[in-house]
C-alpha cells in the first residue's frame, strides 16, 4: 500500500511539473514564446545559374509536417526553369552543329566544275 501511495504522489508531482513548464509557472509572457519560422539557410543564387555543388548542399528546414512547401516549390521551380533553358540551348547548339556539318559535307562532295570546263 505504501508503494502505491508513493507512485500516486510521484505521478502527481510529474503532472504538476509538466503543467507548470507548459503554462509558464505564472510568468506574464504566456505559455510558450513564439518562434519565428525557420527559413532556408542557403537559397539558390538569383544572379547566376546554379551549379552541382549548390544543389548537393541545398538543405530545407524541417517543419512539423516535413519540409516547408514554399521553399521546396521555389527550388524545384528554379531548377526546372534552368533545366528547360539549358535544354533549349543544347537543342540550338546541336541544330547549329548539324547545319554546319551538313554544309561541310555538301561542300566536300560538290565537284569543282570550274577546272574541268577550262581544259
Amino acid at each position: 500500500m505504501v508503494m502505491f501511495l508513493f507512485l500516486v504522489i510521484a505521478l502527481a508531482v510529474v503532472v504538476a511539473a509538466v503543467t507548470l513548464a507548459v503554462v509558464g509557472g505564472g510568468e506574464s509572457d504566456g505559455p510558450l514564446p513564439d518562434v519565428a519560422p525557420e527559413q532556408l539557410q542557403d537559397p539558390l543564387p538569383l544572379h547566376r545559374p546554379v551549379n552541382r555543388a549548390e544543389i548537393e548542399g541545398l538543405r530545407f528546414p524541417l517543419t512539423a509536417r516535413g519540409y516547408r512547401m514554399a521553399d521546396v516549390d521555389d527550388a524545384l521551380s528554379r531548377l526546372g526553369a534552368e533545366l528547360a533553358e539549358r535544354d533549349a540551348r543544347i537543342a540550338d547548339l546541336e541544330s547549329a552543329l548539324a547545319g554546319a556539318q551538313a554544309a561541310a559535307h555538301v561542300s566536300m562532295q560538290k565537284p569543282d566544275h570550274g577546272q574541268g570546263e577550262q581544259q
